[in-house]
């Protein structure tokens, strides 16, 4: 974060310099699938043009699956590696058995402002992460759905 983002005041009742982010604009894209997860981060990459933020691309496994759908784990992850540093991001890759908890508490930790999604191919809507996510970040952050090429 450069020093223009950055707002710091002295307290003098506390004697503690605080630090206030200004003007963030934090995106954070989700990907599951290599076949598209460049398409969505050019999209992320594309909502912090002109303005100040930060890139987060995110991809969490559930304990039972692989990660991207991929036989060897192992290029999954380099690949989503050179993707992060393509385009400056940050890489975050977990293993949880609440994807959606773990989701919200990286909105929140990370400060994101704008959460880029694939649009999700299950149709009931109790058992759409995406449905279920755009409810515990509503107020938090803005949910983009990209439709797939499809």
């Amino acid at each position: 974060m450069a020093m223009n983002d950055v707002l710091m005041y002295n307290d003098s009742t506390a004697d503690v310099i605080h630090l206030e982010v200004r003007h963030m604009n934090n995106v954070m894209v989700c990907v599951t699938q290599q076949k598209t997860c460049d398409r969505l981060i050019r999209y992320g990459k594309e909502l912090l043009k002109g303005g100040k933020g930060e890139l987060f691309i995110i991809h969490i496994a559930h304990y039972e699956f692989k990660f991207l759908g991929q036989s060897e784990e192992g290029d999954a992850l380099e690949y989503l590696y050179q993707k992060a540093s393509e385009y400056g991001a940050n890489l975050t890759v977990v293993r949880s058995n609440n994807i959606l908890a773990t989701l919200v508490h990286l909105v929140e930790k990370n400060k994101i402002k704008k959460v880029v999604m694939g649009e999700s191919r299950e149709t009931k809507s109790d058992k759409n992460i995406v449905s279920g996510f755009q409810k515990l970040i509503d107020g938090k952050a803005e949910l983009i759905i990209v439709p797939s090429e499809e």
